[in-house]
């Protein structure tokens, strides 16, 4: 079937004059995961809100991981933060310079953290927790542990300097230093890493990205955030006329992109669209949506000259199409759109029932071996049944004092004083709480008392 070009037959419908994040200054990243107990101060005026997939991650916001919650965050140049129960930071700096450069700072208030660094020389990133200072430009991966008396930061990968009050001290592969925060942030530094039970967490949403994301990402957006999850939730394909196009699997004649998610107002641009959809990041801030005869809907690369977009644009819709309009209110609440189903548990046990025009809604990343195979049986069924297969947490059981001093003791000859005479040694950070075995739920956003809008 052939299709004609769509710069000479089709209908451009720009949903309004889409506002954009055009300014250079501005920048956003994702928060690309979150499962349970997860909320957010957007820098509104209206305090902590439940978190949900895909916000917007703006200059000024905090995030807090209550009991059983955990956060994914998501950079320009694929690098993540990643926050575990107990855990509050906050984003001070997210800007651009003139030159290009992107500046980020993160503060860790309390809580652990993980950070895969991925950055360039050229951008300038620094991770603040309590009177330390670790200001990146090579690649690392590391955690770090914020607790009432001491802070810890453990290398997995690369090397850093951390400065604060007692100085800088540099730190390679597989060490942990010790700051003590009752005595200048006198620091010791051991050649081990303490295993942490949410080490194989981070691990493993790590290989997700690893092995979803390609270079071939920018033929497609210059920026590698939310490509991994493009490549795992869909695929590209080439429809005359009209070039290359990505569209998720799941997908029925009666489902569009905006079946799901919400209007959420930020600061400086008002409202803007996010996606409930797990791949739902660079298909709504980057390019456009075009309904293809025969195919369907899609999301085409484009071009940036309008900076990321708060509304998608959308081209040649179908004539009962309305498009998406952000809500005509000053109120500045966040209002859901619930207009498509989801994948729904049949009862119990590790399945789920996919439907046709799911687009891979409540499939959590990695869960589902060959998404693609699984698309097709879809098609042909109208649904599916099918295993989900969750990467459990490996815990270890809370060290008693006894234990831990015992701990102390044995590591005592790995460790060296690198401080002035006096420094005193911290005692080993205490294991965090058991975990729960199963990943917790991903978090929606909460129905909103105000009615749905388009």
């Amino acid at each position: 079937m052939s299709i004609r070009k769509p710069w000479m037959h089709l209908f451009v419908l720009v949903a309004l004059a889409v506002p954009s994040f055009a300014d250079s200054q501005v920048r956003i990243v994702r928060l690309s995961d979150v499962e349970g107990n997860v909320q957010i101060d957007r820098n509104t005026g209206q305090g902590y809100e439940k978190a949900f997939l895909n916000l917007p991650i703006t200059q000024g916001v905090k995030l807090r991981a209550n009991a059983e919650g955990r956060a994914e965050i998501e950079f320009e140049n694929g690098s993540t933060l990643r926050i575990i129960p107990g855990t509050v930071i906050e984003f001070p700096e997210l800007s651009m310079r003139d030159s290009g450069t992107k500046v980020t700072t993160v503060k860790l208030q309390e809580g652990t953290a993980y950070l895969n660094f991925n950055g360039a020389k050229s951008d300038e990133f620094t991770l603040n927790f309590g009177r330390e200072k670790m200001v990146l430009t090579r690649s690392v991966h590391l955690r770090v542990a914020m607790g009432d008396t001491d802070a810890t930061l453990a290398v997995f990968k690369g090397d850093v300097e951390v400065t604060g009050p007692s100085g800088s001290v540099q730190m390679g592969k597989k060490q942990t230093a010790t700051f003590d925060l009752a005595d200048q942030d006198r620091y010791t530094l051991a050649k081990n890493l303490e295993k942490d039970p949410y080490d194989d967490w981070d691990k493993h949403q790590e290989e997700y990205h690893q092995r979803y994301l390609t270079s071939s990402y920018r033929n497609y957006s210059p920026y590698a955030y939310g490509m991994s999850d493009l490549n795992y939730y869909g695929n590209y394909f080439n429809a005359p006329g009209y070039g290359t196009l990505w569209q998720p699997y799941f997908t029925g004649a009666g489902w569009d992109p905006f079946m799901n998610g919400s209007w959420a107002w930020y600061p400086g641009f008002g409202y803007t669209w996010v996606s409930s959809y797990p791949w739902g990041w660079t298909p709504y801030r980057y390019g456009s949506w075009v309904n293809v005869p025969g195919y369907g809907w899609a999301w085409q690369p484009g071009g940036s000259s309008l900076g990321w977009n708060t509304v998608p644009r959308v081209i040649n819709p179908p004539r009962q199409f309305t498009p998406p309009q952000p809500p005509a209110t000053s109120a500045h609440n966040t209002i859901v759109v619930q207009r498509g189903p989801s994948v729904t548990p049949p009862g119990s046990g590790n399945k789920v029932v996919i439907r046709g025009d799911s687009a891979g809604l409540g499939i959590a990343r990695g869960s589902i071996r060959d998404l693609g195979k699984v698309s097709q049986q879809v098609r042909q069924e109208g649904s599916v049944t099918t295993k989900v297969h969750s990467e459990p947490i490996r815990t270890s059981p809370v060290m008693s004092a006894s234990q831990a001093q015992r701990g102390a003791s044995a590591s005592g000859s790995s460790a060296s004083r690198t401080t002035s005479p006096g420094s005193r040694v911290s005692s080993p950070r205490m294991s965090s709480p058991a975990p729960r075995s199963a990943p917790p739920s991903r978090s929606a956003p909460s129905p909103h008392t105000s009615p749905p809008h388009k």
